[in-house]
């Protein structure tokens, strides 16, 4: 490089910007078409806790998958939902001093007993998610039933 000329220089670093730029452009643009396999949701049964874990009342954030899932222990018995905001896939979260499930980000809010919405912008109620106690360890599974 003790040779190189000023627009030899400048050629070479305009060339090793150009491919910097070219490389942070493809590498989202591959990853895109190639996504890594992410599992939406598990097909079989996940053990959240133990029955006595959760008292009436409360709940728990637990990773279901990719992303996490509520389980609430309402008057009516347990209940799971995906956690995921039917209305820009915020996560919601369980408010136990109003007794409901809420969307921070837009002050969206939804019925524990059977994930409707009762206000606030989201189009749809959450997913709900099957519950089964078995041996008082608490499963949830994809396809459940309000």
């Amino acid at each position: 490089m003790a040779n190189l000329s000023r627009k030899g220089f400048l050629n070479w670093t305009k060339n090793i910007f150009a491919a910097l730029g070219l490389g942070a452009v493809m590498g989202p643009v591959v990853a895109y078409f190639y996504p890594p396999e992410l599992e939406e949701m598990p097909s079989e049964p996940v053990s959240v806790a133990k029955e006595e874990e959760i008292p009436l009342g409360k709940s728990s954030t637990v990773q279901f998958g990719r992303y996490p899932a509520l389980v609430i222990h309402t008057e009516k018995g347990l209940k799971a939902y995906s956690a995921v905001c039917t209305h820009f896939a915020c996560i919601t979260k369980w408010e136990e001093e109003i007794g409901q499930i809420v969307c921070p980000c837009h002050e969206g809010y939804f019925d524990p007993l059977d994930g409707s919405v009762i206000s606030g912008p989201p189009p749809s109620p959450l997913e709900p998610l099957e519950v089964t106690v078995t041996d008082g360890t608490i499963f949830i599974s994809v396809g459940g039933e309000v």
